[in-house]
């Protein structure tokens, strides 16, 4: 075995356990190694082991989106490569393997700029970023993997890479937008904006105003500006402390701002969806970038068995509001939660350094979050056949599950023209299909 600086663990030895499991326990792995890497050539090193004794690679970050088992596999925990450094001259950061947005912003907010992230900063930041990135700037901006300058690379050989436009070209197209299926991300240089306050927040409303709110929204996504990002959740609270007392309990519409220009104009494009009623709470604010992660304020501290899918959506019609609202809102007493998230803007425009990324087509996402349970799962399921007459086709990749691993739904993440050439760098790159436990793309000659 490689000797390497960072730790490893095998199966019944001491932290073996806390080091395997991410924050999704959905596909629990028991690998037969896992790397604690602190480094690049830590990884590398994991690589060679892995080809060696023929054995897959997976990676570990925060865990958000398992998708595959890794039993038996070599496991890569990045945690500990966490290093931000922030050049503000340029607008740049470079951000290692294992950091987390919350981290990215903290070096960055300082200097009045933000990064493509996230609506949660406690996911990975490069594990998103590789996937797509729909986040709260990405109207505006696009997606975060458009704006990924360069990358170190760890690949099936065990060599590591600058991967750039002028290094590696077709694998700079593969990896933004491919996940891990080309090798191993140990670091990355991303584009940071000027943006270091927003016009945000939620605005809660009871689950009655369902309905009215839904139509409201699905009209008013088609003539906002694209600094202005947005999304619905439909959700039953639980009767929980340390959820408001004002939604505790309750089936709540909770919509989501989060908007880029001035707030007095933020103020004004927000106020049709204010003028529809009471809200049981209103925390859209003028707020620093720092608190961005307030807007969505989802959970992050505890372990949870998330089923999640999603699909992409035209503009939605009023029957197809509608039937949303029959299947995810307060009558139909749904056992899972649903997003509706605007994209369009720049979104369906093409960077200036092309790559993989797919959905640039979708008006929304719609992301439903459930539990192992074959009826609530069944439940889900029969609203996306409902809506299909509204869908694209196209999936978002960050969005899907562990239900979501065959051939045929990974296609659905991309065009027909990008998923063959897709196949043809993984031959070139993988021919083993070394880097399988994800979503897989196989080498052509599979």
């Amino acid at each position: 075995m490689d000797t390497v600086p960072g730790q490893i663990f095998q199966r019944g030895q001491h932290g073996y356990d806390d080091e395997r499991l991410g924050i999704n326990r959905a596909a629990e792995s028991h690998p037969a190694y896992v790397f604690g890497a602190t480094g690049e050539q830590d990884v590398a090193a994991a690589v060679r082991l892995a080809a060696k004794q023929k054995r897959p690679v997976a990676v570990l970050a925060s865990g958000h989106g398992p998708s595959v088992s890794a039993d038996d596999a070599v496991l890569i925990s990045t945690r500990r490569m966490d290093t931000v450094r922030v050049d503000p001259a340029a607008r740049t950061a470079w951000i290692e393997a294992g950091a987390r947005w919350r981290q990215v912003l903290e070096h960055t907010t300082p200097h009045g700029l933000a990064p493509l992230n996230g609506s949660s900063p406690d996911v990975g930041a490069v594990g998103y970023l590789v996937g797509g990135g729909a986040g709260l700037l990405g109207r505006r901006f696009g997606f975060a993997a458009d704006h990924v300058r360069r990358l170190r690379v760890v690949t099936a050989d065990g060599r590591v890479r600058d991967v750039s436009p002028d290094g590696d070209p077709d694998l700079f197209w593969a990896v933004r937008g491919g996940k891990d299926n080309f090798g191993v991300v140990t670091g990355m240089e991303i584009d940071l904006f000027p943006v270091s306050r927003l016009y945000g927040g939620g605005l809660y409303f009871p689950g009655e105003a369902t309905p009215e709110v839904m139509r409201t929204y699905a009209e008013w996504t088609r003539r906002i500006p694209e600094e202005m990002a947005s999304s619905v959740l439909l959700a039953h609270n639980p009767d929980l402390e340390d959820v408001p007392e004002q939604l505790r309990g309750r089936f709540v519409v909770h919509v989501r701002i989060a908007y880029s220009g001035a707030p007095e104009d933020g103020e004004e494009l927000v106020r049709p969806l204010r003028d529809l009623g009471p809200r049981l709470l209103d925390s859209v604010r003028d707020m620093p970038y720092a608190e961005v992660g307030t807007i969505h304020h989802e959970p992050t501290s505890m372990p949870f068995v998330a089923y999640d899918r999603n699909i992409l959506l035209r503009p939605l019609e009023r029957e197809g509001v509608d039937t949303l609202v029959s299947l995810a809102g307060p009558q139909a007493h749904a056992p899972f939660i649903a997003e509706l998230r605007h994209f369009q803007g720049a979104y369906s425009r093409s960077p200036k350094v092309a790559n993989c990324v797919g959905g640039r087509d979708a008006a929304f996402s719609l992301f439903i979050g459930t539990d192992p349970a074959e009826e609530s799962r069944r439940r889900r399921d029969e609203l996306f056949a409902r809506l299909r007459p509204w869908s694209t086709g196209g999936v978002n990749l960050n969005f899907m599950g562990v239900e979501e691993i065959a051939l045929d739904q990974v296609r659905r993440a991309y065009t027909q023209a990008d998923f063959d050439r897709l196949t043809q760098i993984k031959a070139a790159y993988d021919p083993d299909n070394m880097f399988r436990l994800n979503f897989n793309i196989p080498p052509r000659s599979l």
